[in-house]
Formats: structure tokens, C-alpha cells, sequence
């Protein structure tokens, strides 16, 4: 939860409840808040139902990082990043009419979930991210060409949840594992 809504009083989605679990969890990790006042927090969390509810669970807890939010943005043109990038625990990727280009593979990954967030209008996409990734697509909506992705026969555990959400216009995502 980043910043409250216009309305306080409105449902809250899965995707904020999930953020604030994860913002009880960090706060608990980094010593912030004892075992206790967690599972009293996570208990009143998953029982919200509205955005100030959560508010006043969160209200106690240190602010989150600005710095693990990064926008890339290109009226036209390519967006491309690839080799050894740190990649922010938000990334928001905005382009109206040309192709983008993320290379996860050899890329910095520091925190456990790394949401993608695209906002596309033509053009395509592609993502590679690496082998041992979890992809998340279920927050993605798509236009007029399908998604292209095909999860790994077998996956090793430890590796990086990708969650890739947003809209994408008339373009194609396509999401691959790394070879290597």
C-alpha cells in the first residue's frame, strides 16, 4: 500500500492485501515489530475488508523504501535492459508504440518478489527471467494477442517470484526462462 485511495472505505484487492502482509513480514524480519504484534497484524490484515482498516494496521509500521520503485518510459522507440542491471522491487514500464526488451537473466534480483508492471499500447514485449523464477501473469490484461509463456517442465525452489501485471494494448508479451 503505497498510497491510500480516493476513497478509504472501498474494498481492498488481493494484490494490496498481499503488499500488506509482505510490509508486517519486513517489518517483523528487520526488527521493527515483535512475533506478537506480527501475528496480530497479519491476523487483522487478512480479515480487512477496506482500505482504512488496513490503513490503521499499517499506520505503526516505517514508511517502504521509495527507492525500489523505478519507471522506464518511451512514447516511441525500443525499451531495452539486459546484462547485469539491478532490477527494483517495482519496476513500471510504459511505452505507447514500441518494443521492450527486459533481460532478468543476468540481472541483480535483491528482493524475493519483483512486480513488472506494463502499461503498453503496441509493440511487443519480451521478458526473460531466470531459470529458477516463478512467473505470476494473472494480473496481466491483454487486448488483442494472447500471452506467449510456458512454465518450466521442473523448477528448482530459491529463485525469484515474478509477478507481470498491467495492460497491454495490441502488442504480444512473451515470457521465456533463461537457458543458462
Amino acid at each position: 500500500m503505497t498510497s491510500p485511495p480516493d476513497n478509504p472505505s472501498s474494498l481492498i484487492s488481493e494484490d494490496t492485501r498481499d503488499t500488506a502482509v509482505q510490509r508486517l513480514q519486513q517489518a517483523y524480519a528487520e526488527g521493527h515489530i515483535s512475533h506478537e504484534e506480527m501475528e496480530e497484524g497479519l491476523d487483522q490484515v487478512l480479515t480487512a475488508k477496506t482500505h482504512s482498516e488496513l490503513a490503521s494496521v499499517l499506520a505503526s509500521l516505517p514508511e517502504e523504501d521509495a527507492g525500489t520503485t523505478s519507471t522506464i518510459a518511451a512514447a516511441g522507440g525500443r525499451i531495452k535492459r539486459r546484462g547485469a542491471w539491478r532490477v527494483p522491487r517495482i519496476l513500471k514500464v510504459a511505452s505507447a508504440f514500441g518494443k521492450v526488451h527486459l533481460d532478468l537473466s543476468r540481472a541483480v534480483i535483491e528482493h524475493p518478489v519483483v512486480d513488472i508492471e506494463l502499461q503498453l499500447g503496441t509493440g511487443r514485449a519480451k521478458i526473460t527471467v531466470p531459470r529458477d523464477a516463478i512467473v505470476d501473469l494473472d494480473a496481466l490484461h491483454t487486448g488483442w494477442k494472447d500471452t506467449l509463456y510456458k512454465p518450466p517442465r521442473s523448477s528448482r525452489p530459491g529463485g525469484p517470484r515474478i509477478r507481470i501485471s498491467g495492460t497491454m494494448g495490441f502488442g504480444r508479451l512473451k515470457v521465456r526462462h533463461a537457458q543458462r
